[in-house]
């Protein structure tokens, strides 16, 4: 295995033939008019009123790509299968991975190691989590795939996955659609759906659409999986580079959710090597106290499978 993993050719982002998710579905719709949730003040503090925004992606870090990458797969991509380590509620596949997929974090990375694959000839979404090649790391086949979890999402549906299941992210959620993007933020000019974010500790609950949770706490201070936040619209952006100025105003029409536990306030975005990292760094002064927590309905508490 190499040390790093060169990221694939940047292609644009899937055109209205197959959009991602329905106009209507959660990700989205526009909440800027939603009401506050009343717990907002206390969830804001919990994660830090006075810490900073995050950008947890753009071009590389110490020679590892920084950021969550993803994959166009054509329609008769050959089907693999794959085991899982959390089978009970991943979707079993086979799953549509190329030769050589972009891992996040590389193909040496000890971290989440997120395939995302995007079939537009199927309308169809694949994620994996902590994936692993036939014959490396933990894996112990030499012929099949291995990971944590896997869901497939078919993009055409506003269907949820059951209550209590994840999926290749910890709260249930699709991944790739929370993600900044860098040809909608350079190419678009504009964001037209909600980002995800991370959190140190979370609730043992989850608001719809996500699913699942990953904690013990009954902490009502803690936000649960699927809580979004929303940038406050009196809060300017003006000052900041272009790149920010277009995910804040995404910030404010559409927020953010709760997908994941990991380091507070960290947005995520894709892998791409022509990201101006400098330019992503003004997130790193938008205060935790710009955001509010929104009201998308009660907290859920159904246990995993």
């Amino acid at each position: 295995m190499t040390a790093t993993q060169a990221p694939p050719t940047p292609t644009a982002t899937p055109a209205a033939a197959c959009s991602i998710f329905p106009p209507d579905n959660p990700w989205n719709v526009d909440i800027s008019g939603y009401p506050v949730h009343p717990n907002s003040a206390s969830y804001v503090n919990f994660i830090g009123a006075t810490k900073t925004l995050h950008p947890d992606f753009g071009t590389f870090y110490l020679g590892a790509p920084i950021g969550i990458p993803w994959v166009l797969v054509p329609g008769d991509q050959p089907l693999l299968p794959v085991d899982f380590l959390y089978a009970s509620d991943s979707d079993p596949g086979p799953y549509p991975i190329p030769d050589d997929p972009p891992i996040e974090g590389g193909a040496s990375s000890d971290g989440d190691r997120h395939i995302l694959m995007l079939d537009l000839d199927h309308c169809e979404l694949d994620e994996l989590y902590w994936a692993w090649p036939p014959g490396q790391g933990p894996n112990p086949s030499t012929t099949r795939w291995y990971a944590g979890s896997g869901a497939i999402f078919d993009l055409r549906s506003n269907a949820l996955r059951p209550d209590g299941w994840t999926s290749a992210d910890a709260a249930g959620l699709p991944i790739f659609p929370g993600l900044v993007r860098y040809d909608e933020v350079v190419g678009d000019g504009e964001i037209r759906h909600a980002l995800r974010f991370t959190v140190r500790a979370t609730q043992q609950g989850f608001i719809h659409p996500a699913t699942h949770y990953a904690s013990s706490s009954t902490d009502p201070t803690r936000p649960p999986m699927g809580l979004r936040m929303r940038m406050k619209a009196s809060y300017s952006c003006a000052s900041y580079s272009a790149e920010v100025q277009i995910i804040c105003a995404a910030l404010k029409k559409y927020g953010m959710f709760v997908a994941d536990n990991g380091s507070d306030w960290y947005v995520s975005g894709d892998h791409d090597p022509r990201w101006n990292d400098d330019a992503l760094g003004d997130l790193k002064l938008v205060p935790g106290s710009a955001f509010e927590a929104v009201y998308t309905g009660e907290i859920l508490h159904t246990p995993p499978p």
